[in-house]
């Protein structure tokens, strides 16, 4: 496929008009300034539209999309305990299947082509992304309350097998990854175990750190230190991790995250819809910490929406710091891009780059909401739709185009999706 005359962000998210790139078996080939000579027909007219990196969503539970509205004006804990573990505790296979194909839908529609999900039903989750062929870093919450040992857990067992069978199935797109839920649902043996035994395997590590200050100030008086220190004595961070949240972080929490490598996951809308607070992301990156940003679920955000997430992301902190000058369009869109894909250690992927793996997406720039252009970027960040993606592609694959998907029957997965959460909600009541 070759984009003609199309604006680009290159790796430097540098702004360049008027471009030829050419995608092959899944690699961009090139970048040029007239069309390349190849046999190549199938040309994409970029007359304006700009070509970028596709985004990465470095925290989501994606099959929560037929929890959308269902639990709405609520804390965290109410939220969880009154309106989502119950509805959860009726799930099927074959629900999960069906609402983790609507989430993806979705975040195809808006551009993002890779996802760093955490939820359950592995194996229909797995069938899932491959059948979508997205990308996606899996993993299953290990949770536990008692004194069991990890090797007893049914979502341990669950995850192995995961990662024996499917660890970098669809030609990479797939990765397994480890999970321990959160401090507050789980025990220290437990953390130490799966510690240990993610190194062992080398998997990555995806967890939820200091989401609300109930948690934060409740690991303190449990453990007599941060959630932040908990996890990096227990060993979690010699693993690379992802932490998801991490709005009340205290001091030394900063360095440990910086100096172990630690990736944090911010998400604004969630956090703030669910009154969690505002993650310091100014000092984060000061500090050198790499920082993504994620959607958190649909029950909690209440979309997939990334270019509003991002709008989000480079908004909160000038407010909470009193800093218009903090976080740049630069730095939110390397936030949903490349930081994303190296937090999912996908180093062949997140920049516009010739050699790099195709995982791209397309925003039509003609509207009058983004017109006149003084700066492109600021364009892209405060004033571009979701509704402005019209192509969304990985591994060289058009997987959404002008409204149409070529993996996915939606139709037939909204259908099902309707008729679980109808059968969900009679069980219910």
């Amino acid at each position: 496929m070759i984009f003609k005359n199309i604006s680009l962000l290159d790796d430097r998210f540098h702004v360049q008009e008027n471009k030829y790139v050419q995608v092959q078996d899944g690699i961009i080939r090139s970048i040029s300034d007239s069309m390349p000579d190849t046999d190549d027909k199938d040309g994409y007219d970029g007359s304006g539209k700009l070509l970028m990196s596709g985004f990465v969503n470095s925290h989501a539970h994606t099959p929560m999309t037929l929890l959308r509205g269902y639990g709405e004006n609520l804390n965290l804990s109410d939220w969880l305990n009154t309106r989502i573990f119950p509805f959860e505790a009726k799930l099927t296979g074959k629900d999960v299947y069906y609402a983790m194909l609507l989430g993806i839908a979705e975040s195809l529609r808006f551009g993002i082509v890779s996802t760093t999900d955490m939820y359950f039903f592995g194996e229909d989750m797995v069938r899932a992304i491959l059948d979508s062929e997205v990308k996606n870093n899996l993993s299953l919450g290990i949770t536990c309350f008692g004194n069991e040992d990890l090797y007893d857990l049914k979502n341990y067992k669950e995850g192995k097998a995961l990662f024996e069978t499917y660890h970098n199935a669809g030609d990479g797109k797939l990765k397994i990854d480890m999970c321990i839920h959160g401090e507050y649902t789980s025990t220290p043996k437990v953390v130490q175990q799966m510690a240990g035994f993610c190194k062992n395997i080398g998997a990555n590590m995806h967890i939820h750190l200091s989401e609300t200050i109930e948690e934060h100030e409740g690991c303190k008086e449990r453990n007599g230190k941060t959630p932040a220190q908990y996890f990096n004595d227990l060993g979690i961070f010699d693993n690379k991790t992802t932490a998801a949240h991490c709005v009340w972080l205290e001091e030394n929490d900063f360095d440990i995250l910086a100096d172990k490598g630690v990736t944090v996951a911010s998400c604004p809308v969630s956090n703030l819809k669910l009154a969690s607070g505002v993650c310091n992301v100014p000092l984060l990156m000061k500090k050198g910490v790499n920082v993504a940003i994620g959607t958190d679920s649909v029950s909690s955000n209440n979309s997939l929406n990334m270019i509003e997430e991002i709008k989000f992301f480079a908004l909160v902190h000038k407010e909470k710091w009193n800093d218009p000058c903090v976080v740049t369009p630069c730095e939110a869109l390397y936030a949903a891009t490349a930081a994303g894909a190296k937090s999912q250690g996908r180093e062949d992927t997140g920049v516009l780059e010739t050699g790099m793996k195709a995982d791209l997406t397309v925003l039509d720039i003609s509207g009058p909401h983004m017109k006149p252009v003084h700066n492109l970027l600021n364009n892209l960040v405060y004033s571009a739709s979701g509704s402005d993606v019209v192509l969304t592609m990985a591994d060289g694959k058009v997987l959404y185009r002008d409204g149409e998907y070529f993996t996915i029957d939606i139709e037939k997965v909204i259908y099902e999706v309707e008729k679980s959460k109808n059968r969900i909600l009679s069980e219910l009541e």
